[in-house]
């Protein structure tokens, strides 16, 4: 029996799953809806072509194997999809794989009562980071001299972006170099540090997988009870095979992960001095934010916003005529979300106006985590903003226009 911490290669034993490395993550969805311990799996499939990944809500156990491959070029975050779909899990029990930032979200809605995380299996994904579609085509245009349609294969590996063609080329760039030029990942991927998310149930992917067994089988690391026990089924169901990591494997992957949070926290540095500090930086912000258009992308995306009654829809708060929206617009986002930002970067991948919404609220979390300690997405542990009664609050607005939540404060 396996627990919590304990670590496995594994690999599929079905010859119709031909997975990225082993198969195993597909094959443990797929035990886990055959045997009725979830309802439906939330994932990622193919769509259009390797810049269009789709996520899917799957309920039939073979469906699942059309699933079965690496997509590092998606623009959307998973768990909002549980919140909007499926009610927020609170009547159907919902498998999903989830990166770095999903699963962080995942964490956020549920303290937020916005998802029932006792129904929810996640098997989390380590995530170099990921690419956009419309820069993912330009970048290979112009640095790969290659027809974009003509990919038919991309990955991240050993430090580099991979593309394969249909013709059977096969042409990789460093990501430092892409990077060095504004391409390569998204900016927030740039800045992240959850390379691999034990917050989830399992944590998979092919880092530390070493020597034979390279490219045939999934690293497992077993992170909850409940990721125990559903490895342990598929692996008494002889769905997977198992054998212990090798040691020199352990050591790969530690390193990896080790030199990728650090080149997460250098690029935080580097990107949010470039805003500068107190008034410069607002100004920056301040600057940027006048090309808003006011479509709410940046809301409707953000998994932190749940609230039903958004403020920034208030007359009394922002003037509802006014194009682009005053500054106070943006001010109650920071105010309502910067404590809990999951760096997911949906808020500026979406934005028409090309505002670096993502950067502004990732600088201002991170000053927020120095200063009171809370860091989003972890655990359960409840965000700043928790401690203030927000139905009070919320009804304070509403009668009076105004947010002083410590009413007798400056009372003698």
């Amino acid at each position: 029996m396996s627990e919590k911490g304990d670590m496995f290669y594994a690999w599929t034993k079905s010859t119709d799953i031909k997975g990225e490395c082993g198969g195993a993550v597909i094959s443990i969805l797929k035990y886990a809806l055959e045997k009725k311990i979830v309802d439906v799996v939330l994932t990622v499939r193919k769509g259009y072509d390797v810049y269009d990944p789709q996520p899917v809500f799957i309920t039939d156990p073979e469906e699942l194997i059309s699933c079965a491959g690496s997509l590092h070029c998606g623009t959307f975050l998973l768990p909002k999809l549980i919140k909007k779909y499926l009610n927020g899990a609170k009547d159907l029990k919902v498998g999903i794989t989830v990166k770095g930032c999903d699963v962080k979200a995942l964490y956020e809605l549920a303290k937020r009562q916005q998802i029932n995380m006792d129904n929810v299996f996640s098997v989390g994904l380590n995530c170099g980071g990921s690419v956009s579609p419309t820069g993912a085509r330009a970048m290979i245009a112009e640095k790969y001299d290659i027809n974009p349609d003509d990919v038919v294969k991309e990955e991240i590996d050993k430090g580099q972006f991979i593309v394969m063609t249909k013709d059977g080329q096969h042409k990789g760039i460093k990501i430092d170099e892409l990077e060095e030029e504004g391409l390569g990942r998204r900016a927030n991927c740039q800045r992240c540090e959850t390379k691999i998310p034990r917050q989830a149930d399992l944590a998979c992917g092919n880092w530390g997988v070493f020597g034979e067994k390279a490219g045939k089988a999934t690293f497992v690391e077993v992170c909850s009870a409940k990721g125990a026990s559903v490895f342990d089924g598929a692996v008494s169901a002889g769905v997977i095979d198992v054998c212990a990591p090798d040691p020199k494997g352990l050591e790969i992957r530690g390193k990896i992960e080790n030199v990728m949070v650090k080149m997460g926290k250098k690029t935080q540095k580097s990107q949010f001095s470039a805003l500068g500090d107190g008034k410069e930086r607002l100004t920056k912000i301040m600057q940027s934010s006048s090309r808003c258009i006011a479509c709410r992308a940046c809301i409707d995306n953000c998994p932190i916003c749940y609230c039903v009654e958004c403020s920034t829809l208030k007359p009394h708060l922002v003037d509802q005529t006014q194009t682009p929206p005053d500054f106070m617009f943006h001010l109650i986002r920071f105010a309502h979300i910067a404590d809990s930002c999951v760096n997911c970067g949906q808020c500026q991948e979406l934005c028409p106006a090309e505002i670096p919404n993502a950067l502004y609220m990732h600088a201002q979390q991170v000053e927020l985590e120095k200063m009171f300690g809370h860091t989003p997405g972890c655990d359960m542990s409840l965000p700043v903003l928790a401690f203030a009664e927000e139905r009070d609050e919320r009804q304070r607005l509403n009668d009076t226009g105004s947010d002083m939540i410590f009413e007798n404060v400056f009372k003698e």
